[in-house]
C-alpha cells in the first residue's frame, strides 16, 4: 500500500500480535479488579459481561458504519482502502486479518477513558476486561474464519456468513464474531432486499458481458 517499507510494516500484522499485546492488558485489569474493594465477585462478573456485550455492539457498528463508510474524494478513498478496503480486495492475505496495533491501541485508550468517565476507575476495570476480551476473540475468530476449517455446524454457519459478506454482498452480514446484530437490525442477507437486488443486477451484468 505504501512506497515506504517502514510505513508498509505497520499494515501487516501476524495473528499472534493481539494476543501478545492484550493478554497482559486483560491480566492487569483482572488484577486491578481484585484490588478494588468496590468490585465484588457479583458486580465484577456482571461488569465483565456488560463489557463483552458492549464489544459486540462496537464490533457491529464500527464494521458497518466506520469500515464501510462511503468515501468522497481521493484522500478519503485512500483512508477507506487503508483501513478496510485492502482486506476486501485481498481477503485471504494472512497478514491483514487482525487489526494493526497502530489502530487498535489508540482505540483501546479512547474506549478506556470514555467508559472510565461513566463508571469510575474502580468499576471500569472488570468492564474493560470484558471489552478487551471480546476484541481479542473477534480478531482471533476473524483470522480463523478465513484460514481455519471447522467441523461444528455453528462455526461453519458463521464462516459462511462472513464469506458471503466478502464474496456475495458486502452491504450485509457485518457481524464477524456473531450474527446477533445482523439478525436484530435486519442487515443479514435474507432481509437486505435492496442489497440482494444490487448483487443480482451485478451478476446479470457480468453474464451479459460474458
Amino acid at each position: 500500500m505504501f512506497k515506504s517499507d517502514f510505513l508498509e510494516m505497520f499494515t501487516k500484522v501476524h495473528w499472534s500480535v493481539p494476543l501478545i499485546i492484550y493478554i497482559p492488558v486483560i491480566a492487569y485489569f483482572i488484577y486491578q479488579s481484585v484490588l478494588f474493594p468496590e468490585v465484588t465477585l457479583a458486580n465484577g462478573i456482571g461488569l465483565f459481561f456488560v463489557g463483552l456485550f458492549t464489544w459486540t455492539v462496537t464490533e457491529y457498528f464500527m464494521h458497518r458504519y466506520v469500515f464501510h463508510f462511503t468515501p468522497h474524494g481521493k484522500f478519503m478513498e485512500w483512508v477507506h482502502f487503508t483501513f478496510h478496503g485492502v482486506h476486501h480486495d485481498y481477503p485471504n492475505d494472512s497478514n491483514r486479518l487482525v487489526m494493526p496495533p497502530a489502530m487498535s491501541v489508540p482505540l483501546a485508550f479512547g474506549f478506556y477513558f470514555l467508559f472510565k468517565t461513566f463508571l469510575g476507575v474502580q468499576l471500569v476495570a472488570p468492564f474493560f476486561v470484558g471489552l478487551v476480551f471480546g476484541y481479542v476473540c473477534y480478531d482471533m475468530m476473524h483470522y480463523a474464519l478465513h484460514h481455519a476449517n471447522f467441523s461444528g455446524k455453528y462455526w461453519n454457519e458463521l464462516k459462511a456468513h462472513h464469506l458471503k459478506h466478502h464474496f456475495k454482498d458486502p452491504e450485509s452480514g457485518f457481524g464477524v464474531s456473531s450474527k446477533l446484530w445482523d439478525i436484530a437490525l435486519r442487515s443479514d442477507f435474507k432481509h437486505n432486499k435492496k442489497s440482494t437486488s444490487k448483487v443480482s443486477k451485478a451478476i446479470e451484468r457480468e453474464q451479459v458481458q460474458a
